[in-house]
């Protein structure tokens, strides 16, 4: 058996057209499931090495759908997201934004989703 076989396949889903930005947001608002953007570009250094952090996150947070957007792929998505700098990173639910890091800083990011995921769980038991 060699070694990719047994690497996990990856939750976060690449995002390379402003059909399929659409698609998924819609989706993810039918099933009021929330959304965490990593808006991002091949050029910028920070951006890419957040990546393999950004994968582990979406492992850890199933109930959580996770995106990850090229600013030069999607240039609608990023700039109706007002999104003027990478990495950025956005959590949404139902379309509308939550919150919103700017920069490569893994401490926030999971701080951002560590505080909102309560809220989530309690919401989704409640329904």
């Amino acid at each position: 058996m060699d070694r990719q076989s047994k690497k996990p396949k990856s939750r976060v889903v690449k995002i390379n057209s402003q059909h399929t930005w659409d698609f998924f947001i819609t989706q993810a608002n039918n099933q009021a499931c929330p959304v965490m953007v990593h808006f991002t570009a091949a050029w910028c250094v920070p951006s890419v090495a957040m990546n393999p952090f950004f994968e582990e996150l979406a492992l850890c947070y199933q109930d959580i759908l996770f995106l990850s957007v090229d600013v030069d792929d999607v240039k609608e998505a990023a700039s109706k997201m007002e999104i003027t700098a990478m990495p950025t990173f956005l959590l949404m639910r139902q379309g509308t934004q939550i919150d919103k890091l700017v920069g490569a800083n893994p401490d926030e990011i999971k701080k951002m989703v560590d505080a909102f995921t309560p809220q989530f769980r309690s919401s989704k038991i409640s329904i």
